[in-house]
């Protein structure tokens, strides 16, 4: 078997009330709230995720929100009111891996973009798009944000929903690349899309 690869590794103090109720719409697994501590892990290849899904499980009390298999990559994001759970959790993960957090791969940004006082049309695609979070308006700006690895996504949404007041439109966290849309006020989504990139750029580890 080949080495595993570390791709996305990523701590969550306290999951966005938006972004919480994202992950629960779109997870089969055990549904966060609001509040709750969150780790991102991204691997590959992928069927090796689920290894490190049970160690972490068997660790600590997290609770797994999603996990997700591809060939290539494999991921899940685990959850807990107790951050504690969720940091030693990841440690657990880490030590099997022979691995710490510096050793994930860097997260590149590959597209961003703000579009202002969007169409009714387009916001009509974008909406009718396949999209689990808030609704798009008339008038409303854009921020769109693309990375790879894509698990850092994740991470961005959450940051952008702290810093601003900002719609989540859209957050895609796994396959080769994660995007992010969000929408609102030209002011508030020029400070979220700050607190995003920022965010990719320096993400938490535990």
């Amino acid at each position: 078997m080949d080495k595993v690869e570390l791709r996305t590794y990523v701590y969550i103090d306290s999951l966005q009330p938006q972004l919480a109720e994202y992950i629960a719409g779109v997870s089969q697994g055990f549904p966060p709230v609001p509040g709750n501590a969150a780790l991102w892990v991204e691997v590959a290849p992928g069927m090796a995720i689920h290894q490190y899904t049970d160690i972490a499980l068997k660790a600590t009390q997290v609770h797994l929100a999603q996990q997700v298999v591809e060939r290539a990559f494999g991921s899940m994001i685990l959850h807990h009111r107790t951050s504690s759970d969720v940091i030693e959790a990841g440690h657990a993960v880490l030590r099997n891996l022979n691995a710490n957090v510096n050793d994930r791969q860097r997260c590149e940004i590959t597209w961003q973009e703000i579009i202002r006082g969007m169409t009714s049309d387009h916001t009509m695609l974008v909406n009718r798009s396949d999209r689990r979070g808030n609704m798009m308006i008339p008038g409303d700006s854009m921020f769109i944000l693309e990375t790879e690895p894509a698990g850092y996504i994740v991470y961005a949404a959450n940051q952008a929903e702290k810093a601003a007041n900002i719609n989540l439109v859209d957050v895609k966290a796994v396959g080769a690349y994660g995007r992010l849309t969000i929408s609102g006020r030209e002011a508030d989504v020029e400070e979220a899309a700050a607190a995003a990139i920022a965010a990719v750029q320096n993400p938490a580890g535990t």
